[in-house]
C-alpha cells in the first residue's frame, strides 16, 4: 500500500486509512488507530514481546488465559516474568517469589522452560528477518530493526510493515508484541514501553526535546536507583534539568556517563542497528537493596548468578571459555576480574568455581552494591552432542548438573537445590 493511500494514518486491525479526526476506524470500528505527523518518515524500530515467558505459557495452556501467571522459581526464587494480570497486582520481574505471592496469592507459578522460550524467540526473529536484514537482537524477546530502504522493496512505509509484522506474529506464533518507532535506537526503545501490551508508539524528531523534558531521569536507559540518588543530590530529577546543563559540566561531575546523559537527554543517539553484533557474552547481575560486605553472602549471590548464566547459555546453545566477575563498590567504582578455561563451558558449577576465587580476593571487607558474572569467547554447542563433552575434566559434575537440569525441567526449578544451598549454607 502506498503512502498516499495510507494518508494521515491507518487502523492497526484492518489497515484502513484514517484521518486525523477519526476516533474509530470507519471500516471495522476499531479504536486502535495509528497516527503521527512523521509516521511514514521514521525507520528505526524496537520490537518487544509482551510478557514473553508468561505469554507462551498462556498460549500453550488456554485455561490460564484469564488467570494471573508468574514464571519463575518457587518460594526461594525470583520472578522471571509476570503476566499483565499479575502486574496489575504489583508483581514485577526480579521480585522475590514470596513477596510476589503475597501480592497475588492466586497466581499460577510456572518454572521457566528456557529451551521452549528460545525456540519461540527464534521464530519471532525469523519473521523480523523476512522484513529487513538489519535486525539486532538485544535478548531472547526483543530487537532493534532498521527499515530504511525497505519502503521501495515492500511497497509500504516502515510503520505499515511493522504493524503487519505485529499482526503476523500474533497470528502465526500466538503471542503479542509492542513496537516503538523513532529516529534512533534510544527513542525507539523508549517508545516501545509507552503502550504495552500490543502497543505501537511513535516519537518524532520535532517532539523529541519536549517529550524527554517531561520525563524523570530514570527514563534514561542505565540510570538506576543509585544514579538517580546521585543526580538528586545535585538537584536533578527531570530530564528537562539535564537539558539545561553543559556537556563539559556534566562530564566533570559524572565522568563519561555525564557525556552520555548530555546526549541522551537531548534524544541524540548515533548508534546504528548492527545485525553483525553477534552475542559476545552472556551475563547476569543484581544490584543489592543494601550494600553487602560479607563474603558468604556474596558467595551465595554469585552461585545464583552462575546458575542464571548457565540457564541462558544452555537456552542459546552457547558455551564460553572466559568467566568474568563484575563488582561495583558502594562508591560506584567498578571492578572486573576474569579467568579462562582451555575448553568452553555452559555449566553453572564451573562458572561458579572460576569466579569464586576472584570474589574471595576482592571480598576482604569492601562493601559492594552490585555483583555480576558472565561468560565470553563464546562458541556454539552442537545440539546433537552431549554438553558434558565440553567439560571433560569435570565429567562427573557435568553429568550431575545435566541430570538436575532434566529434573528441574520436569518438576520445576525448586525441585532440586544445588551448590551452597545444598551444602546447608542457604537461607531458610
Amino acid at each position: 500500500m502506498d503512502r498516499e493511500r495510507v494518508g494521515a494514518g491507518f487502523c492497526r486491525d484492518c489497515f484502513n486509512p484514517v484521518s486525523v479526526d477519526d476516533r474509530r476506524c470507519s471500516s471495522c470500528r476499531s479504536p486502535r488507530l495509528l497516527r503521527h505527523p512523521e509516521l511514514h518518515h521514521l525507520t528505526t524500530a524496537h520490537l518487544d514481546c509482551d510478557a514473553f515467558y508468561a505469554a507462551i505459557e498462556k498460549r500453550d495452556d488456554p485455561s490460564l488465559r484469564d488467570r494471573p501467571v508468574i514464571v519463575g522459581g518457587q518460594h526461594r526464587g525470583v520472578v522471571s516474568t509476570a503476566c499483565y494480570i499479575a502486574r496489575i497486582r504489583g508483581v514485577r520481574s526480579a521480585m522475590p517469589m514470596f513477596q510476589a505471592l503475597k501480592l497475588c496469592p492466586d497466581a499460577t507459578v510456572i518454572p521457566p522452560n528456557m529451551a521452549k522460550y528460545a525456540a519461540v524467540g527464534r521464530q519471532v526473529r525469523e519473521l523480523m528477518l523476512a522484513l529487513t536484514p538489519l535486525v539486532q537482537p538485544l535478548s531472547i524477546d526483543e530487537a532493534f530493526l532498521d527499515l530504511a530502504g525497505t519502503e521501495r522493496l515492500h511497497g509500504r512505509s516502515a510503520a505499515y510493515s511493522l504493524a503487519l509484522l505485529g499482526q503476523e506474529i500474533e497470528r502465526e506464533i500466538g503471542i503479542t508484541v509492542s513496537v516503538g518507532l523513532s529516529h534512533n535506537k534510544f527513542l525507539a526503545k523508549m517508545a516501545s514501553d509507552l503502550d504495552k501490551p500490543r502497543g505501537f508508539s511513535v516519537i518524532g524528531r520535532a517532539e523529541t526535546l519536549g517529550f524527554l523534558a517531561a520525563k524523570p531521569v530514570s527514563a534514561i536507559w542505565g540510570v538506576g536507583k543509585a544514579m538517580q540518588a546521585e543526580l538528586a543530590k545535585d538537584g536533578i530529577t527531570m530530564i528537562a534539568q539535564l537539558q539545561t546543563r553543559e556537556k563539559i559540566d556534566l562530564m566533570k561531575r559524572y565522568g563519561t556517563l555525564g557525556g552520555r546523559l548530555y546526549h541522551l537527554s537531548r534524544g541524540e543517539d548515533a548508534r546504528h542497528v548492527s545485525p553483525d553484533d553477534d552475542t559476545k557474552s552472556i551475563s547476569a547481575e543484581t544490584t543489592f537493596d543494601a550494600d553487602i560486605s560479607d563474603y558468604k553472602a556474596l558467595e551465595r549471590i554469585l552461585w545464583q548468578m552462575s546458575e542464571k548464566v548457565s540457564r541462558r547459555a544452555k537456552a542459546d546453545r552457547l558455551a564460553g571459555s572466559t568467566v568474568t566477575l563484575k563488582l561495583k563498590t558502594a562508591d560506584f567504582k567498578l571492578r572486573t576480574r576474569a579467568a579462562s578455561f582451555q575448553d568452553a563451558t555452559v555449566l553453572a558449577d564451573r562458572i561458579f568455581s572460576a569466579a569464586q576465587p576472584l570474589l574471595k580476593r576482592e571480598a576482604t571487607g569492601t562493601a559492594f552494591r552490585l555483583l555480576g558474572v558472565g561468560i565470553s569467547h563464546l562458541r556454539e554447542i552442537d545440539p546433537s552432542s552431549h554438553e558434558a563433552t565440553l567439560d571433560e575434566r569435570a565429567a562427573t559434575r557435568a553429568k550431575a548438573e545435566h541430570a538436575i537440569d532434566r529434573l528441574r525441567e520436569k518438576f520445576g526449578k525448586s525441585a532440586v537445590e544445588r551448590g551452597l544451598v545444598f551444602n546447608g549454607e542457604g537461607e531458610d
